[in-house]
């Protein structure tokens, strides 16, 4: 009888095996007894499949048999199932031991045998000329007879070739409790097996329902098996009562929970309703004790809380209780809590018998406190629920649509919202929540940038003047518009969204006010928001929706503040891999990726590119998924893989062009552009860079313009359009982006020095490469470098030169960016300097300003904490310069550092 799990992969029982297999070759030529014991459903029964399968590889006789409830006192049905494929092998036995094992079979009339003669009949016929392994399943379920036969034939198996594999399940009595046999002992899944199982066994199954079915199994594969297949694509419902339980673990608990008194059960009812397993006043002690007897439950002797042994425990006493049982029980518990707790709100939905508005009110402002403590998840199903539970069409679609698109923008349930778009019989829909949900659809899934942009737009003109409050749906409705300006990256769009805005006569929401300006217009806009968006950031550690910590980092991404959002980031992303708020991780990938390509862990980028591509494949996030594919478009551009820019911009283009995501195509522009410039095709790289950024201005509605301006001067300048590079540069300064962040500052500073003309250029190379903070993006920071070494060398300043294109060189080495780094090698050489020679030791003159001050403060003995407070500086900010200053002295430790400086006054000191 083949066991349940016959035909799935068994999944983090690895150990288990190992063991299993060690057994069953020793037991092949020695025999003995291996037990193995564990909870309900945790897969013991397809470790014995896997035991039996490894056996007759060996080619061992595998006799297999389980014990069944329904015949647990029919006398020796265990050994009937056992030996019914050795009926004809019984003539070959003496007499003797033929008729004890006919009586126990039936198969003869006679006086019962006796046990040893039986023990000895059954070793005579097992003992062949081939190795024979017994498997035996729900040893607790057998009848006492043939398990007392298996336990007194167990001790005696050894030495004689046959081996005994039995399952016993934990807490169950049986006669092999005190045998004193080996032992392996298999306990839940982990978290990433429980998950992976689930996954291989319901691929298609949602995150929200995969993540509930994850919590309540609790590691069991039994569960995890069977609860989904009643769930299929949909969310399970709140109550655990509706949520069903395998077959054999509802009979085995029913059997324990039905012989209970009616008030225990009443009481279990309570606790099982109400999860947190802290009832004491309210639940009677004493009534609980014979629940706890049968260890059903745990009831703690101080506190008096109460732990169900197992989850699915609590699953069978609800499901045992009627609807009317259920329902009054959760009024008792409603009454336990205060009027705005979401748990009251929660039990009143329960207790409802039909629609109610005041019960809707209250989930749907519970959904909202749900979703703003990171559980997107719990705030859909409450959202749901309150759906359900009301009495008006309106309000009834406003709020599935409203937890549709929260599945979009958050949980990765990206569902096509036509499923519910069809107006509840009798009313009009919702304008707002359906344009939203529908929105965020066309808008992840990459659809057309206009027909989202007129959707929202007549949803906002139907929303009324003015609006009175910023409700929930509406402050979406605005976010998805300025996305889908963004993503649009037209000056027509910005210019409706405005004026939509204006209409609705409010002022937004902090976190709507910041994107408006440093996501939406960041070179108009973000100067007087940086302040604001600084204080947010700072808090961002406090932030426990997921959903709004990525709105920061989006706000964050172009004015490069990402950096304090990292840590936030990588919370989101653990997030989405539990199967939590899978759309936010997404989106904490794609901005963690911006920041590693703008910072210079490419490596890193790489990874996350990777990770981040399965789950935008999985969830058919197509938007998120190409600018993931633009960082490794980036990545691949700077190390001078064409072919993959040439695929992935090809792809990028193929689907971002027909409907108009401008984004899209600039991102696609940008990738060609460097890897044109990387490979030294400078006119072909300024023409892609143009179609971002035109020399003439730094268009405020194209965002990513922030990140080409240096590529599109450092073209021109190479493809001999020095009046379009100087052009671009005036207006680079015009528009006072320098101000914004201290990459832009670099950058600024940069372009303004390849530009320079005469002596001039010295200075001004000079101050780019004191930025602060310039050694927080070492690429552009190293094409700074390796320009000014360039035009050193051509002034025949050989010396200064070199170190130049030595620190370039080291940098392009470190990011494997290799078409960079040989030009700067070409460059070494013909300053008549191998590129694998170090520089040789400079002089104070060498050394920028900011170098110079922070030598001289490391020979008066300052640590780095106290340089930086002095110039200030971040602690790593100054070992990065003390780095570059080691090899521009000669020098190789802080302790020479003095000897190197000479005669130099010593600022630091006192």
């Amino acid at each position: 009888m083949p066991g349940r799990f016959s035909t799935m992969r068994l999944v983090g029982r690895e150990r288990e095996l190992v063991l299993l297999h060690e057994f069953v070759d020793d037991a092949a030529s020695d025999g003995g007894a291996l037990l193995i014991v564990g909870e309900a459903g945790v897969g013991k029964t397809a470790l014995l499949d896997a035991a039996a399968a490894h056996a007759a590889t060996l080619g061992a006789r595998v006799l297999r048999a389980s014990g069944v409830e329904f015949e647990a006192e029919v006398s020796f049905a265990g050994l009937h199932q056992l030996l019914s494929p050795l009926i004809a092998e019984l003539a070959a036995l003496k007499p003797e031991y033929r008729r004890a094992i006919g009586v126990a079979l039936g198969l003869e009339a006679g006086p019962p045998p006796d046990p040893l003669t039986l023990v000895n009949a059954l070793l005579t016929l097992l003992a062949g000329d081939a190795s024979v392994l017994m498997v035996v399943d729900d040893l607790q379920w057998l009848d006492r007879a043939s398990a007392a036969l298996f336990g007194i034939l167990a001790r005696r198996l050894p030495g004689t070739g046959v081996g005994l594999l039995g399952v016993v399940r934990t807490g169950e009595s049986s006669v092999f409790e005190d045998a004193g046999l080996g032992e392996i002992a298999v306990g839940p899944l982990d978290e990433a097996a429980a998950a992976a199982l689930l996954a291989e066994a319901f691929p298609g199954l949602v995150p929200r329902a995969a993540q509930r079915v994850l919590t309540e199994a609790q590691g069991n594969p039994l569960a995890l098996i069977e609860l989904p297949t009643h769930l299929g694509s949909g969310v399970p419902e709140p109550s655990l009562g509706r949520t069903p339980v395998g077959r054999r673990l509802q009979l085995h608990f029913a059997r324990q929970i039905n012989g209970l008194p009616g008030e225990t059960r009443a009481q279990l009812l309570l606790a099982a309703l109400d999860g947190t397993g802290d009832l004491f006043p309210t639940l009677s002690v004493s009534d609980l004790e014979p629940a706890e007897r049968v260890r059903l439950i745990r009831v703690h002797p101080i506190t008096h809380g109460i732990q169900f042994r197992h989850p699915l425990t609590r699953s069978a006493v609800v499901q045992l209780s009627t609807d009317e049982e259920r329902r009054q029980a959760h009024r008792q518990l409603a009454s336990r809590h205060q009027a705005e707790s979401e748990r009251r709100a929660w039990h009143l939905a329960e207790a409802a018998s039909g629609p109610d508005e005041q019960i809707a009110r209250l989930l749907e402002e519970a959904a909202l406190k749900t979703k703003g403590r990171g559980d997107p998840v719990g705030a859909i199903g409450l959202l749901l629920r309150a759906a359900d539970l009301s009495p008006g069409p309106d309000d009834h679609h406003r709020r599935a649509m409203f937890a549709t698109y929260l599945g979009a923008d958050v949980t990765g349930d990206l569902t096509d919202p036509h499923v519910l778009a069809a107006q509840p019989s009798g009313g009009q829909s919702h304008p707002i929540a359906a344009a939203v949900a529908a929105a965020a659809y066309m808008v992840n899934s990459g659809g057309d940038i206009d027909t989202i942009h007129r959707v929202l737009l007549a949803a906002l003109r139907n929303a009324g003047h003015p609006v009175p409050v910023w409700d929930p749906p509406l402050q979406e409705i605005v976010y998805v518009l300025q996305a889908n300006c963004s993503f649009g990256s037209r000056a027509d769009l910005v210019a409706d969204y405005r004026a939509a805005l204006d209409r609705l006569g409010l002022d937004p929401p902090e976190i709507l006010g910041l994107l408006g300006s440093t996501f939406l217009e960041p070179a108009r806009l973000a100067l007087p928001s940086l302040a604001r968006l600084d204080e947010a950031i700072a808090g961002i550690g406090d932030q426990a929706d997921h959903a709004h910590a990525v709105r920061l980092g989006i706000a964050a991404m172009y004015v490069d503040r990402l950096a304090g959002c990292r840590n936030a980031l990588w919370r989101v992303v653990d997030h989405g891999r539990a199967g939590g708020a899978i759309a936010s991780a997404i989106k904490a990938f794609v901005l963690l990726g911006f920041d590693g390509l703008l910072s210079g862990d490419w490596d890193r980028v790489l990874s996350l590119a990777e990770e981040g591509l399965a789950f935008t494949e999985r969830h058919h996030y197509r938007l998120l998924g190409g600018f993931l594919q633009y960082d490794q478009a980036m990545v691949a551009a700077a190390r001078g893989d064409r072919g993959a820019v040439r695929r992935i911009t090809d792809d990028l283009v193929n689907w971002g062009a027909p409907n108009r995501i401008g984004f899209v195509l600039q991102l696609a522009s940008h990738a060609k552009s460097l890897a044109a410039l990387s490979h030294g095709e400078f006119e072909t790289a300024y023409h892609r860079a143009a179609e971002i950024c035109s020399p003439e201005t730094v268009p405020v509605y194209k965002p990513a313009a922030l990140w080409v301006l240096l590529d599109l001067v450092e073209a021109a300048v190479r493809a001999g359009r020095m009046t379009e590079a100087r052009t671009h540069v005036a207006d680079i300064e015009a528009a006072g982006v320098a101000a914004i962040s201290p990459r832009l500052a670099l950058i600024a500073a940069g372009a303004a020095a390849m530009t320079a003309s005469g002596d001039a250029y010295r200075d001004a190379f000079e101050a780019a490469l004191a930025t602060t903070g310039a050694s927080r993006w070492p690429f552009p920071q190293a094409r700074i470098q390796l320009a000014y070494g360039e035009r050193l060398r051509r002034a025949k300043a050989t010396t200064e030169a070199r170190r130049q294109l030595a620190d370039a060189l080291d940098t392009f080495e470190r990011l494997g960016a290799a078409p960079w780094a040989a030009r700067a090698r070409n460059e070494l050489r013909a300053s008549g300097l191998a590129g694998n020679q170090a520089p040789a030791p400079a002089t104070m003159d060498a050394l920028t300003p900011q170098e110079r001050k922070i030598a001289e403060l490391a020979a008066a003995g300052l640590t780095n904490k106290q340089i930086g407070e002095r110039l200030y500086l971040s602690p790593r900010t100054v070992s990065a310069h003390l780095y570059k200053l080691f090899p521009k002295l000669g020098i190789t430790s802080r302790a020479a550092m003095r000897d190197a400086l000479g005669d130099a006054p010593l600022t630091g000191s006192m």
